[in-house]
């Protein structure tokens, strides 16, 4: 097996140098070895690093991420954590398009001012209560 020096896994993923050795201090991941001061990785770490950066795209933390690892790097994946994350995620899909509709109703709105207009006054209302409550949606 030909291991992967970190400047090639850093070219490779995108991901910088410093990324990598952070991860690795966090024990998100490992290295196989070092050659010289260089640290050397199996191949493998490519296809773990891009789970690694779709599961940061969903918001998972970079803790989160760790204990979705076994000790040899394969995923082991918790599907009511998925579950709760696509939750979390449709919740927060529903609330932007409801902000980018009311942005785009007061941008469009014909009142004289956005004041004067009852839509933005009932989305100020709502968003007043939201405020107060600690709602999320």
């Amino acid at each position: 097996m030909k291991l992967l020096d970190i400047g090639e896994v850093a070219n490779r993923t995108g991901i910088p140098a410093s990324a990598l050795r952070y991860y690795e201090e966090v024990g998100l991941i490992s290295s196989s070895g070092r050659h010289g001061l260089r640290r050397q990785y199996a191949p493998e770490i490519v296809t773990q690093l891009a789970l690694i950066a779709l599961g940061k795209s969903a918001g998972f933390s970079l803790v989160e991420l760790s204990g979705m690892f076994g000790p040899d790097g394969e995923p082991q994946l918790s599907r009511p954590a998925l579950h709760r994350r696509a939750d979390d995620l449709d919740r927060q899909i529903r609330n932007l398009t409801t902000l980018r509709n009311a942005l785009r109703h007061v941008a469009d709105c014909p009142a004289p001012s956005h004041m004067q207009c009852p839509t933005f006054q009932r989305l100020m209302r709502l968003a007043a209560r939201h405020q107060v409550s600690g709602k999320s949606d």
